[in-house]
C-alpha cells in the first residue's frame, strides 16, 4: 500500500502556481508601466547594441530598438557596441510599429539648455562658420545662430564668403529664448580685444621702449604701425636721419618693423613711434666731422632745378647750390655737370646744425679765375670776343672759356636809341669792345663798343645848332614821332606833336623809313643825347 509522504504537495504546488502567476503578472504590469515613463519629445539614454555599414541600432528599454542613420554621428568609427547614446524620443510607434529616435536632436536640445545655463548677452563663445545665407552667416556654437553681415567684420561679399569653414571667436549680442534663436558678433568681439589689447598695452609702454608691429597702412606723411591691438603713428621725419621722399622709400604694408615709443597719451589712445632714434643722430658731432672750408666727397643723390643734394653718410646730406657750381659758367641747370650717383668732391661753406642744413660748394673746389681777372682786364682796354647770346638789354660776349662780358644798350651807340641788341650786333658776331669795369666780387664784367670811337657830341653841339634847317632821312616810325637820320649814326626825332598836320590815321601809313623829309633843330639836350626836330616849324 503507498503512503504519501508528502501530503501537503498538491497545496503546496498550487500556491507555487499562484506565487509564479502572481510573478507573471507583476513583471508585465513592470513592463507596461516602463513604457508608459517614456515619453514623446523626452531625451533618454540608450545602449548601442549594433553598428553596421548604414546604421546604428540602440535600446532605449522599449519594445522596439531606435535607429540613428551614420549621418548623424562626426565620427560614426569612433562609436562602440556597449556605448550610452542620449537620443530624443520622437515616436513611439509610427505607421511600421517602428520607434523614432534622433541623436542630433537631442544634441540639438541639450545643446541649446546648456548655452542658456552657461552664456549671457555680452560672453564670449568660440564657434565655426557653417554656411552662407542671405543677409549673414550661419555659425555652429552647437546649435545654429547668426552673424549678420554687418557684424562680420569684412568689407565685401566675397570677403564673407572666405570665413566659411573658419573656427572664430564670436560676441553673443542676442538670445531669444522662445524662439530659441542667437545673434552673435565677430565685429564686437574684435573691437572688444582690441580695446582690451590697447588698455594693455598702454599700461605697459613707456618713452624709450622698443616695441614690434606690423606696417598697417602708409601715407605721404607716414605709417601707421599695429603694434597689437593699438596703432601708433611713425611721422615720416621719425624714419630716417636722412631726407626721404616718401615712407614707402623704407616701408611696405605688412612689414615687420622695430619701433622706439617716442610719446604716448593714455587718454586719447596715441602713440608717436620713431625709427630713427633706434640709431645715434649723426648730426651730433657734424661740425667736428665735417668743418668748414674742409674738402669731402659725397655721392649724389638728388638734383632738383636749383641744386643737388649729396649724401655725406648715411643721414647727413649736403646741398651745392647750383650758383655753387662753377665760377665762370652760367649753370641753369644741375644736370649739366652732374648725374645722380656721381660722386662729388666738395667744399664745406656753412653749417647749420640745428635745422641739419649744410652748403657745400663744387667750384670752391678750384681756385677762382676772378681772382685774377681784374689785373688781365683793366678799366679802358680793348678786348676781342665772341657774342654769346642776346637780351633785351645788352649783350653777352665771351671773352675766354668761362668769362663773360656785358654789353648793355646804352653802350651799343653814342647817337641812336637802340631798342634791342640785334639793332647792332648779332649772335656768334666776333667783335671788339672797351672794357669798362671789372667787379671779381659780383663776377661781373662791363663792355662798350660806343667807346672805341670819340664821342661826337661836343662837334653835334656845334653842328646842329637850334633853329637849323637841314634836310634827313626817315629811319624808323613809331606810333609817338618818326626818327630822322641827319647823318650816319646821328639821327633825331620829330615828335608826333611837332609833325605838319595832325595826323588822321597811322603814322606808318603817312610816312616810310627812307623817304627825304626836311626838318628844325628846335632842341639839344646833351646829358639826354637827344636831338629835337620838328616838321612843322620849317614853314
Amino acid at each position: 500500500m503507498f503512503v504519501d509522504e508528502n501530503p501537503n504537495t498538491e497545496e503546496q504546488n498550487e500556491d507555487l502556481r499562484q506565487e509564479e502567476e502572481n510573478e507573471d503578472f507583476d513583471l508585465d504590469a513592470i513592463y507596461d508601466e516602463s513604457f508608459k515613463n517614456l515619453e514623446e519629445g523626452s531625451i533618454i539614454s540608450g545602449e548601442v547594441i549594433d553598428v553596421t555599414d548604414k546604421e546604428i541600432i540602440v535600446d532605449i528599454g522599449y519594445k522596439s530598438e531606435g535607429i540613428l542613420p551614420l549621418s548623424e554621428f562626426k565620427d560614426p568609427s569612433a562609436v562602440k557596441i556597449g556605448d550610452q547614446i542620449d537620443v530624443l524620443l520622437e515616436d513611439k510607434e509610427n505607421d511600421e510599429g517602428m520607434v523614432i529616435v534622433s541623436k542630433s536632436k537631442a544634441d540639438l536640445i541639450k545643446n541649446w539648455e546648456t548655452i542658456v545655463n552657461n552664456y549671457n548677452e555680452g560672453d564670449v563663445i568660440e564657434g565655426t562658420i557653417a554656411r552662407k545665407v542671405k543677409g549673414g552667416l550661419m555659425v555652429d556654437i552647437g546649435i545654429q545662430a547668426f552673424l549678420p553681415a554687418s557684424l562680420a567684420g569684412v568689407r565685401s561679399p566675397k570677403e564673407l564668403g572666405q570665413l566659411v569653414s573658419q573656427s572664430l571667436k564670436l560676441k553673443i549680442i542676442k538670445i531669444n529664448v522662445p524662439r530659441k534663436n542667437i545673434v552673435v558678433s565677430r565685429k564686437d568681439y574684435v573691437e572688444m580685444e582690441m580695446s582690451e589689447s590697447r588698455d594693455k598695452l598702454l599700461a605697459e609702454i613707456e618713452k624709450g621702449q622698443l616695441r614690434k608691429g606690423i606696417v598697417k597702412n602708409i601715407t605721404d606723411f607716414g605709417a601707421f604701425i599695429d603694434l597689437g591691438g593699438l596703432d601708433g603713428l611713425l611721422h615720416i621725419t621719425d624714419m630716417s636721419w636722412g631726407r626721404i621722399s616718401h615712407p614707402s622709400e623704407m616701408l611696405a604694408i605688412g612689414d615687420e618693423v622695430e619701433v622706439v615709443i617716442l610719446d604716448f597719451d593714455k587718454t586719447n589712445k596715441r602713440v608717436s613711434l620713431g625709427l630713427k632714434q633706434k640709431t645715434v643722430n649723426p648730426w651730433q658731432d657734424v661740425e667736428n666731422k665735417y668743418p668748414v672750408n674742409s674738402k669731402v666727397k659725397g655721392k649724389v643723390v638728388n638734383l632738383v632745378n636749383y641744386g643737388a643734394f649729396v649724401e655725406l653718410e648715411k643721414g647727413i646730406e649736403g646741398l651745392i647750390h647750383i650758383s655753387e657750381f662753377s665760377w665762370t659758367k652760367r649753370v641753369t641747370d644741375p644736370s649739366e655737370m652732374l648725374a645722380i650717383g656721381d660722386v662729388a668732391e666738395v667744399i664745406v661753406l656753412n653749417i647749420d646744425k640745428d635745422n641739419k642744413k649744410i652748403s657745400l660748394g663744387l667750384k670752391q673746389v678750384e681756385s677762382n679765375p676772378w681772382e685774377d681777372i681784374a689785373k688781365k682786364y683793366t678799366e679802358g682796354s680793348k678786348v676781342k670776343g665772341k657774342v654769346r647770346h642776346l637780351t633785351n638789354y645788352g649783350a653777352f660776349v665771351e671773352l675766354e672759356d668761362g668769362i663773360e662780358g656785358l654789353i648793355h644798350v646804352s653802350d651799343m651807340s653814342w647817337t641812336k636809341k637802340i631798342n634791342h641788341p640785334e639793332e647792332v650786333i648779332k649772335k656768334g658776331d666776333k667783335i671788339e669792345a672797351v672794357i669798362m669795369s671789372v667787379d671779381p666780387n659780383t663776377h661781373k664784367i662791363s663792355l662798350g663798343i660806343k667807346q672805341l670811337t670819340p664821342d661826337p657830341w661836343p662837334a653835334i653841339n656845334e653842328k646842329y645848332a637850334t633853329g637849323l634847317i637841314i634836310d634827313g632821312k626817315i629811319s624808323k616810325v613809331m606810333n609817338f614821332g618818326i626818327f630822322v637820320e641827319l647823318e650816319p649814326d646821328i639821327e633825331g626825332l620829330v615828335h608826333v606833336s611837332e609833325l605838319e598836320n595832325k595826323p588822321s590815321g597811322e603814322l606808318t601809313e603817312i610816312y616810310k623809313p627812307g623817304d627825304e623829309i626836311k626838318v628844325r633843330v628846335i632842341k639839344l639836350d646833351d646829358s639826354e643825347r637827344k636831338i629835337g626836330l620838328s616838321v612843322k616849324a620849317v614853314s
